[in-house]
């Protein structure tokens, strides 16, 4: 096995990690996604596939930088939700509390009722001063080091 392949099962074996350990926090912990922890995976899924590929195509030599960008693109996401959490940024409208002092009692309903289950701004979970969002962010910062090390390592 060459240290390309090591690297590409490391990090595309993170991002799987990662998409198991979300689907078992929602359907055996009972946690519900918001939306925003649902864009966190997509480019989970993206990297699983693209490590996948390279595992079978390794002479291809920018599918690690593909594998980095979804990294750094849930990563990147991971953050900002993190951030919406602890309140240093507002989130999306469409799922947090938002501002709702200038709306009318009907627009203020039709709000309500279009409101997701679940909060993007709250945290369900966290260990160690970190939600999940703020684990996703941090593992996926090592996961682009490991598809960097990856893209430079020999074929």
């Amino acid at each position: 096995m060459t240290k390309r392949s090591t690297y590409v099962i490391l990090a595309a074996g993170g991002s799987a990690a990662l998409l198991l350990g979300a689907w078992g926090f929602q359907h055996i912990g009972g946690l519900a996604p918001c939306k925003m922890c649902i864009w966190q995976r997509y480019p989970h899924v993206v990297a699983v596939v693209i490590g996948a590929l390279a595992l079978m195509l390794p002479k291809l030599n920018p599918l690690p930088l593909i594998g980095a960008l979804a990294a750094i693109i849930t990563a990147g996401i991971g953050f900002f939700h993190a951030g919406v959490e602890q309140g240093w940024w507002e989130g999306p409208s469409t799922c947090t509390s938002g501002d709702i002092g200038g709306l009318s009692a009907e627009e203020l309903m039709n709000q309500i009722m279009a409101a997701p289950l679940v909060r993007c701004d709250e945290i369900p979970w966290e260990m160690f001063g970190l939600s999940m969002a703020g684990w996703n962010a941090a593992i996926s910062a090592v996961l682009v080091l490991l598809w960097l090390a990856a893209w430079r390592a020999k074929a």
